[in-house]
């Protein structure tokens, strides 16, 4: 009878919010695997990657294959609370601390039976809610990865706003009135902040995760250096809103009792030549606030909080910058540099003191082919504890990773590269140090190696592809180029180009790529990913691309620095 039926992925009592799952497995493929009773579709060589839709509550499934049966319990529970039967207050709004300025709307919220009159009580103010279906619920931001991104209908709940315009700290007191039950509760403190006395905080971290919100769902804004100041205009929980208007984690911070609020004025402004890169000195009177944004052939620096007394700029003739301008704007000043070539190669920004120091990475000068040019490699994931994806057979993504890190760096270095690894065997590397690697090296190109998977919702079965991801704009042209060769050369599946603030592609000191070479979850393309020829293609083929966009972008940067 046949032996071997395994299903990897998900565990026995797994649990989820999606509306369905995939099974990840293998069995000998000349007999059938059923699940309920229903054959699968399996590969060649055995694998399975079916899905199913799921209930609420527990889902039982069977599988069969011969004389072999293998039980597994799926549960979806709800992402979000229902309204509650009998009278009870739920999900209150805000739910932790909160501080905000005065003259800024403040919204309450709780989740009760439809039918409930629910009060909040301000001290000054009486505060009813409405019962209302709140604002659509966006689906989680990996949901663009299996095109199930349509925003979902919204929760009912009670919700009312006001606004504050005195000093002083406020405790909400929920008040519901159902079915003549009355239940009352205490919400989360309300500050209202004295503008005339806000506290100021500095930097801690190298670099501060600064997002548009306060939680980790909000989008990432430029990183703050070590040393910068910031007022501190509101609070929500251990968030910060800085007086420029971005939150970071207190974490990241220190408070500065008496200081003053952080305001600079910037006069002179010089450049000088390092090894490799151009750095621009801006000398300000207290480390400010400061954001970055890029395109194709522009770098603008915003110095916030900053007054611009500027008279005089020197720039001299330089490699990789064309032009220079600037702006004052209320409360903010811009620098905006135009660049030779259409290719950036890598910033870094830190203080030196209170003087920010701007550098500028020159194109690499190649010499015998790639010799002159440093690459990273990173295999993703690794140890125990991170093992990336599963494929059918039990197969970590980690283990395959290191492969074709190995062959990928033997030709790299047949072609004169310097390669660097972040691991050299299986062992776990935090992203926080792969990251400092990439700082401390500042190779030519950093590449993070990983094959990919999908979220519970997802069609394993039919989703495969070469995918790249880059996050800051000099990465851009590297990623098409990659996915385009290895598609056309090596014949596979298109997953995509994404944008994507993920760890490995926040590095701004060089142009930094994660590639996802295929699904480890789908049957067939995870029979070419396992195989030893096909790792040996496609590591030729991924050293090719590589040494031919490298050649052609920077003997193009060299052009136009000459």
């Amino acid at each position: 009878m046949p032996l071997g039926l395994q299903v990897v992925y998900p565990p026995d009592q797994h649990q989820t919010t999606a509306a369905q799952i995939f099974f990840i497995g293998t069995a000998a493929p000349q007999w059938p695997v059923a699940v309920n009773g229903l054959v699968v579709e399996r590969s060649p060589q055995g694998h399975f990657a079916p899905s199913f839709p799921l209930g609420l509550g527990e889902n039982l499934f069977t599988f069969s294959h011969g004389s072999q049966r293998l039980q597994l319990r799926v549960t979806r529970i709800g992402d979000h609370p229902d309204p509650p039967e009998n009278l009870a207050l739920l999900n209150l709004q805000p739910n932790w601390p909160v501080a905000r300025l005065p003259g800024e709307l403040i919204c309450l919220g709780a989740i009760a039976p439809a039918g409930a009159q629910v009060v909040v009580d301000l001290g000054n103010l009486q505060l009813p809610l409405r019962s209302t279906t709140g604002n659509a619920r966006l689906p989680s931001s990996q949901a663009i990865l299996t095109g199930r991104y349509q925003p979902q209908p919204g929760v009912r709940q009670h919700q009312g706003c006001f606004i504050a315009q005195n000093p002083g700290k406020i405790i909400p007191q929920f008040t519901a009135n159902y079915a003549e039950q009355v239940v009352q509760q205490a919400g989360a403190a309300i500050e209202i902040l004295s503008p005339a006395n806000l506290e100021v905080v500095e930097i801690t971290s190298d670099f501060a995760t600064t997002r548009t919100g306060p939680g980790s769902n909000f989008s990432r804004l430029t990183p703050l250096p070590r040393g910068t100041r910031a007022g501190v205009t509101g609070r929500d929980g251990d968030w910060l809103r800085l007086d420029y208007g971005a939150w970071l984690r207190v974490t990241e911070t220190r408070p500065l009792p008496d200081a003053p609020l952080p305001h600079s004025r910037i006069r002179g402004i010089s450049s000088r030549r390092a090894a490799g890169a151009t750095e621009v000195l801006f000398p300000l009177e207290v480390a400010v606030p400061l954001s970055i944004q890029q395109d194709r052939h522009s770098l603008t620096l915003t110095l916030h909080n900053t007054t611009a007394q500027t008279d005089t700029i020197r720039l001299d003739d330089d490699p990789v910058i064309a032009g220079f301008s600037w702006q004052q704007y209320p409360g903010r000043v811009e620098y905006r540099w135009q660049f030779k070539s259409s290719q950036q190669w890598g910033y870094g920004l830190h203080y030196e003191g209170t003087t920010l120091v701007l550098s500028l990475r020159h194109p690499p000068v190649l010499g015998d082919r790639l010799a002159g040019v440093t690459i990273l490699l990173d295999p993703g994931h690794g140890g125990s504890s991170d093992i990336g994806a599963v494929g059918p057979n039990g197969i970590a993504e980690k283990d395959i990773n290191l492969t074709i890190s190995r062959l990928l760096r033997e030709h790299l270095t047949q072609l004169g590269a310097t390669v660097v690894m972040t691991r050299e065997d299986d062992r776990e590397v935090s992203l926080g140090d792969r990251i400092a690697l990439i700082n401390q090296l500042r190779p030519t190109l950093a590449l993070s190696i990983h094959y990919n998977a999908l979220p519970d919702d997802g069609d394993a079965l039919h989703t495969q592809g070469v995918g790249m991801f880059w996050y800051h704009p000099q990465s851009r042209d590297l990623a098409v180029f990659l996915h385009n060769y290895l598609v056309q050369k090596l014949g596979r599946p298109s997953y995509g180009i994404y944008w994507h603030n993920l760890a490995l592609t926040r590095p701004h000191i060089a142009p930094a790529v994660l590639l996802e070479l295929g699904f480890m979850i789908n049957p067939l393309e995870f029979e070419w990913i396992s195989d030893p020829q096909g790792q040996r293609e496609l590591a030729a083929t991924l050293s090719e691309a590589i040494a031919t966009w490298l050649t052609r972008t920077a003997a193009a940067g060299s052009a136009f620095a000459n």
